[in-house]
């Protein structure tokens, strides 16, 4: 029979030494959910403010090929206000938000309004179904290797960039766009001459 001195038997209220931690592994316990929460803060945070996604800089050029395999160029538009919107077939808000982004196509086509779709993370043919469910009217491009995703600082869609007619960005919605934020964002690109 082992005999445990007083003073380490746990029911008196002592630990034995070989339930003790080492210091090391306390400190790694009390750090590592700070590092893990500002590695989750950069990845939400951080590329919003990449320097070609910061608002008044010129937004970044792209050429992209469409659903079709059509050259889309966003220097092309150069001129008109543009909305760049993000999106992919598997996320929910991007179904939400499309008919504001159509029936605000529709309200100022007049004024010269375009939007260019850039189809994130998605199969070509999911995207093509989704369009075609949606009605919309507007070019959906590829970004197959996410180039153009990460020069605007985008990591999960939905994510819209309002391009005023110098091809500066004018505005930014990463997340869902309500009826109010994109009547605001419309207005920073839409009284640009």
């Amino acid at each position: 029979m082992t005999v445990v001195p007083a003073g380490d038997h746990p029911a008196a209220g002592g630990t034995p030494a070989s339930w003790r931690l080492p210091l090391a592994y306390l400190v790694a316990a009390a750090v590592l959910p700070l590092i893990l929460l500002a590695v989750l803060a950069w990845r939400l945070l951080g590329p919003a403010s990449a320097p070609g996604a910061v608002i008044g800089a010129s937004a970044p050029e792209f050429a992209l090929a469409d659903l079709d395999g059509n050259p889309v160029r966003l220097s092309d538009l150069r001129g008109r206000p543009v909305i760049v919107n993000f999106w992919a077939s598997w996320c929910g808000p991007c179904v939400e938000e499309f008919p504001l982004l159509e029936r605000a196509l529709d309200n100022h086509r007049a004024d010269g309004l375009a939007i260019i779709g850039i189809v994130f993370d998605d199969r070509s043919e999911a995207a093509r179904a989704f369009l075609q469910r949606m009605g919309t009217d507007w070019p959906a491009v590829m970004d197959p290797n996410a180039e153009v995703a990460n020069a605007y600082g985008v990591s999960a869609p939905p994510a819209s960039f309002f391009i005023d007619r110098q091809g500066r960005i004018a505005g930014r919605q990463i997340g869902q766009l309500s009826a109010a934020d994109l009547a605001t964002q419309l207005a920073t690109i839409l009284d640009t001459h």
